[in-house]
């Protein structure tokens, strides 16, 4: 009889919280049919320079908006007092069972309530010793150093691609939007000699596995082929830098360092006619590289194509057409007749020249956006990067499927592969360097803050394995390159 008599109370006392609640609505309609003639009132009153009608039908939306905020509110606060009414209602029938049951009920609440937070934290408390364990275990393991050593500046626009001569005089060779190519000291910093022949964006630079002479492709639509003789200075003694580790931890910063104009090197002689211009492309020629031997060059172009070149007479011995949009990069075997072309098409093809009566050709779609660049390994492997934020390691023998696959948190540009120690350098947008081995794992990444390393975009990578100060290059488009010195510990490649 209680619960009967309370609930019928509460019932009346809802009915009559319904009947207040339409009062109220009504006052509140009168209320502002009031209100909008007053304000329409003060509105004529006003000096503006928007129609009256406009004026008026403005302030009749502001009014309909404001009345369905009032009309929300009313009914938020009866169904929080409906609320407590139900929960005065479930208190009173609770008196009425028997106070042990009520207990034990409220025991068990609490127990499964501590029991809850219980697991909770051990939940959390493992997953922080967890980290700890795994980021002590890094912290032994990855103890690759890079050392900045030089930093090459001179450019007046981004650094495309850049380049090691394959032969002594060791230089270092660089591509740049502004029009010019440079060769460089790599242990001075210097400027030894600057290619001005293209009326375009040098867009990259490969040297001649045998002879002086350097290979730029341009937006000018051609290939150059010019022969260049450098003087080394004597090497001066570089100042101690701190050796930093490549580790996580570097703080970072955005700050983005004003970019001088400058007068470029000092005294830098310069060339401005090519040995031979190879013509033949409707479009900007993004990259150009030596087959293997030097007799023959390919070159890879906006028009969708990539052409063979023979080198002493310039004429185009092949065309090889194929992909369905712009290439962005072409790449020879070091050691056999075998070319791999980059497309936006979101694909990689693979010539093969090594029978001169058949030419065969395989398409590999293993990314999803655009392929920024394909290298070869000296084994039988190629690397692949995109726009997509991943690598992927092929093998040559089966390239059904990446044998790894890298992923990064920015798309990756031009990448380069270790002779050496098989290591991937990874350059990307967003001014980091990164180093994989070819298994897909990361082994350290270059430290960049606002003192050293790269302030916009590093656009190519390259290794020279035969110098002993700066192993490792990189350019970007905050118009400098950078020597960088990596040690990676033996025992870090094994794993």
């Amino acid at each position: 009889m209680p619960v009967e008599s309370g609930s019928s109370a509460s019932s009346r006392q809802a009915k009559q919280k319904r009947k207040s609640h339409s009062l109220s609505i009504r006052r509140t309609n009168s209320t502002e049919q009031e209100r909008t003639g007053l304000q329409r009132e003060m509105l004529e009153g006003q000096d503006s320079k928007l129609p009256l009608s406009l004026r008026s039908n403005l302030l009749d939306l502001f009014g309909q908006i404001e009345r369905e905020f009032e009309n929300l509110y009313i009914e938020n606060i009866e169904l929080r007092r409906e609320i407590e009414t139900l929960n005065d209602r479930l208190t009173a029938e609770g008196q009425t069972i028997d106070g042990g049951d009520l207990t034990k009920g409220a025991l068990k609440a609490k127990a499964s309530h501590s029991t809850s937070q219980l697991s909770q934290k051990l939940k959390t408390t493992y997953k922080a010793s967890t980290s700890k364990i795994v980021s002590s275990f890094k912290a032994t393991t990855s103890r690759a150093v890079c050392q900045l050593v030089k930093e090459y500046v001179g450019h007046r626009d981004g650094i495309w691609d850049l380049s090691v001569t394959r032969i002594q005089p060791m230089v270092l060779g660089t591509a740049s939007a502004d029009h010019s190519a440079m060769l460089w000291s790599i242990e001075t910093g210097k400027c030894l000699l600057k290619y001005l022949g293209h009326a375009g964006s040098v867009n990259s630079i490969k040297f001649h596995p045998t002879e002086q002479m350097a290979l730029t492709a341009s937006g000018d639509q051609t290939a150059h082929i010019w022969r260049y003789t450098v003087q080394l200075p004597t090497p001066q003694p570089v100042a101690d830098i701190t050796q930093t580790p490549c580790d996580d931890d570097i703080d970072f910063s955005d700050k983005d360092e004003a970019d001088g104009d400058g007068d470029g090197p000092n005294e830098c002689p310069s060339i401005r006619v090519s040995s031979t211009t190879l013509r033949s492309h409707q479009g900007v020629v993004i990259a150009a590289d030596w087959l293997v031997g030097g007799k023959q060059v390919v070159t890879a172009s906006w028009d969708r194509a990539a052409n063979l070149y023979d080198v002493e007479t310039s004429e185009l011995v092949h065309s090889l057409t194929g992909h369905d949009q712009e290439l962005t990069h072409c790449c020879t075997h070091p050691t056999q007749r075998l070319v791999v072309t980059s497309s936006r098409d979101t694909t990689f093809r693979l010539w093969d020249f090594r029978d001169p009566s058949i030419h065969s050709v395989n398409v590999f779609q293993g990314h999803t956006d655009t392929v920024t660049s394909a290298v070869f390994t000296v084994g039988d492997n190629v690397v692949s990067g995109s726009d997509d934020r991943t690598v992927k390691v092929w093998d040559l023998k089966n390239m059904r499927s990446p044998i790894a696959t890298i992923r990064t948190d920015s798309a990756v540009n031009r990448i380069s592969v270790s002779v050496n120690q098989r290591i991937i350098a990874l350059p990307h947008d967003n001014r980091q360097v990164r180093l994989f081995d070819m298994s897909g794992v990361r082994l350290a990444r270059l430290p960049r803050s606002n003192r050293q390393g790269h302030r916009r975009m590093v656009c190519c990578s390259a290794w020279c394995e035969d110098n002993s100060s700066c192993n490792l290059f990189s350019c970007g488009f905050d118009r400098q390159a950078i020597g960088w010195n990596i040690n990676i510990p033996a025992l870090l490649q094994e794993k």
